[in-house]
């Protein structure tokens, strides 16, 4: 559910014949135990025609909203989360192991199922509609996603498959894979990264069944919405929910971070839970935000067809853990194809005490770029997309330099700092330069800025 939390591949085109069109409408309910599913995501694929885009043996018409790179499309399918022995691999097996170790259901099989396989590609209604974001919300811009066309995107959180996942039956499950965002760009921001979603719900007797004279007590009421609670929730039970969410992550960083590990958490705001928490922890003398979670939305809950029953929700960054435990400085080494980087996340089982060896530290190279907005229509976004499409990961840092509107003509001009960087080599004059000149020809020509280089 990470998307609204701190509001963070040319395609691997398939060549093949596409399929025709074929609709699913619900998710077969699976084992209990099983590591690895796949359920299909509701998208429908039309015959290839002269404007559309290939991904994943699926074809989707273009229109306005199409706004999806060849950069970030040849990310799609990488699946770096399921790359054994990758840092990424490693923290999903770790979380995976503990909720399978200590979260057990009735016959002694796994409580929580995990779907690590599921389609980056989702519908608009899952992404947002199925998670009651307003239609008018901030973050459905396209400045934000990556829309294939105005019914399809590539999943801006795995949030986009919670509906689907509690209406095929399911009561507890995680959900893991690479979501996309449009976003600045710096050491710790990449368009493509990859979450992990968690949600668990109780019917009344689970919820209760443990609390002494608990039988009186019930989940619902009519009552009134409050910063602590939604209308139809009784307070016992957001009380006991929001415990258990707590308990549940608070012993989930422990065991990952290891004991004495301090935790906080801070109330927030995100449209499909109530009440809403972040939760930081103190990683050697620094608080850092690792994951969002709270109650989920009862109307969400209902829709999916579980009327009876009360739960909770949370979605964390895989790259961020990482960075923490294994002290990886900068968020572009995850997507590094160098032995270097790789061999040293190989050992004998997921939890050996690894620590980030760094590659030679290459020299940067600086090049700032000037130019006057076109108009209103200007977003940053769009100019750090087209910088990351041209540039790839040798573009380490963007910074806004300064902003200044003319005092006659009321024209607004943006100076950018692009840092230049290569995590593997060394970069030469000449091979930044002509980057930084097809950078501000493209800045040009797609983005209708005119030039003060």
């Amino acid at each position: 559910m990470a998307m609204l939390w701190k509001f963070m591949r040319v395609a691997k085109y398939s060549k093949t014949a596409l399929s025709p069109k074929v609709k699913v409408r619900g998710i077969p309910t699976p084992s209990r135990h099983s590591s690895s599913k796949s359920v299909p995501s509701d998208f429908a694929a039309s015959a290839p025609c002269s404007n559309t885009v290939e991904l994943l043996g699926k074809c989707y018409p273009q229109d306005d909203y199409s706004n999806v790179t060849e950069k970030i499309l040849s990310r799609v399918g990488k699946n770096l989360h399921n790359r054994k022995h990758h840092p990424l691999w490693l923290i999903k097996e770790q979380v995976k192991e503990h909720f399978y170790k200590h979260y057990l259901g009735r016959r002694g099989t796994p409580l929580f199922s995990v779907y690590d396989r599921l389609s980056p590609v989702v519908t608009v209604q899952q992404n947002f509609d199925s998670l009651l974001i307003p239609q008018n919300h901030v973050s459905r811009r396209k400045e934000d996603n990556y829309y294939l066309n105005r019914d399809h995107m590539l999943r801006a959180h795995t949030s986009a498959h919670q509906w689907d996942l509690i209406h095929s039956g399911l009561d507890a499950f995680l959900a893991v894979g690479d979501v996309y965002r449009r976003d600045t760009i710096d050491n710790t921001h990449y368009p493509v990264f990859h979450q992990m979603e968690g949600v668990r719900l109780f019917s009344c007797h689970e919820l209760f069944s443990s609390i002494k004279d608990g039988e009186g007590l019930q989940l619902f009421e009519q009552g009134h919405r409050t910063a602590h609670k939604q209308e139809c929730h009784t307070m016992e039970a957001v009380r006991l929910v929001e415990f258990n969410l707590k308990q549940v992550l608070t012993k989930l960083m422990t065991h990952i971070f290891g004991d004495g590990l301090q935790v906080r958490w801070v109330d927030c705001y995100f449209p499909f839970t109530h009440p809403s928490f972040e939760m930081e922890i103190n990683f050697q003398g620094e608080w850092m935000e690792v994951l969002g979670c709270g109650v989920m939305e009862q109307q969400l809950v209902n829709s999916a067809g579980a009327q009876d029953k009360i739960g909770w929700a949370f979605g964390l960054g895989l790259e961020r853990l990482a960075m923490i435990l294994y002290d990886i400085p900068d968020i572009r080494l995850f997507w590094s194809e160098d032995e270097r980087f790789l061999k040293q996340f190989i050992g004998p089982h997921i939890w050996q005490k690894i620590k980030f060896q760094p590659l030679s530290r290459y020299p940067p190279l600086i090049n700032d770029i000037s130019f006057w907005l076109p108009s209103e229509t200007y977003a940053q976004n769009d100019f750090y997309d087209l910088v990351r499409t041209i540039g790839g990961d040798l573009i380490e840092k963007v910074v806004l330099l300064d902003e200044f509107a003319h005092p006659k003509t009321k024209k607004v001009s943006h100076c950018y700092r692009i840092v230049y960087r290569h995590p593997e080599r060394t970069l030469t004059q000449d091979e930044v330069h002509r980057i930084h000149q097809a950078i501000q020809e493209s800045a040009v020509r797609e983005l209708g800025v005119e030039g003060r280089f």
